[in-house]
């Protein structure tokens, strides 16, 4: 079995699963369904087109840095009359990094690979107004679904590596397509059967959680009892 990792680090990003009307929200980690339509767009299929083969791909995906939970306002008028349309809100996620991965057919997921490197439609991190800040393609390789999101290195920034440099390793959460006879955690509706603008529709999920443990490259050992004492610093007054 094959996977194809995705880096997914932005300023700002978008997953909605439930979003209706006026209040458009996110969830806490990117959704199938959005990381579904980054991939059709980068090969530039319309929103009309089959995306049965790429829903069907096993999907996960690794919170390498959770980021902060935004709420915006948006305002907007009816082009014709000028009438005051209802304020609606919009939820980001500010400063997240996720290793998200599809598995898979080796040939389909090369062929998703390359067009990431030139895609067809610039991808967006969930809304056009969410570009991502480094490159998304990771590459593919010949490994599971559970042992890629285990073993790949920590992406997230390096000031939050350092952040937590007490500790050697850290512990991120992992969300799954919940698989054959395994008892999903929760259900979410975000398993696209159409793009189509005139009838979107989507299908449910089971998802199932894990955590992993990962090396932080950035952490310091302190000897065998050593006690902080931040008036050190001040040397003899």
């Amino acid at each position: 079995m094959s996977v194809l990792l995705l880096q997914l680090a932005g300023p700002l990003q978008s997953w909605g699963a439930a979003s209706r009307f006026a209040r458009r929200s996110t969830e806490n980690a990117p959704t199938k369904s959005g990381l579904v339509g980054l991939l059709a767009a980068a090969q530039g299929r319309a929103r009309s087109d089959d995306v049965s083969d790429l829903a069907a791909l096993r999907f996960g995906v690794r919170v390498d840095q959770p980021g902060v939970r935004l709420r915006d306002f948006q305002t907007a008028h009816h082009g014709d009359t000028g009438e005051a349309m209802p304020v609606s809100e919009r939820f980001y996620l500010a400063d997240a990094v996720f290793l998200a991965a599809f598995e898979g057919d080796g040939a389909l997921l090369e062929e998703l690979h390359r067009a990431l490197l030139a895609p067809v439609y610039l991808p967006y991190l969930g809304r056009r107004s969410c570009p991502p800040a480094r490159p998304i393609p990771l590459g593919t390789a010949e490994q599971g679904l559970e042992s890629a999101l285990s073993g790949h290195e920590w992406l997230a920034g390096e000031w939050f590596k350092r952040k937590r440099r007490s500790e050697p390793e850290v512990e991120l959460g992992v969300w799954l397509d919940a698989g054959k006879g395994r008892t999903a955690d929760h259900e979410q509706r975000d398993v696209p059967l159409s793009f189509d603008q005139a009838h979107r529709r989507y299908a449910m999920r089971g998802v199932e959680y894990t955590t992993v443990t990962v090396p932080n490259p950035r952490a310091v050992s302190r000897p065998s009892g050593f006690v902080h004492n931040p008036m050190d610093a001040l040397g003899d007054v």
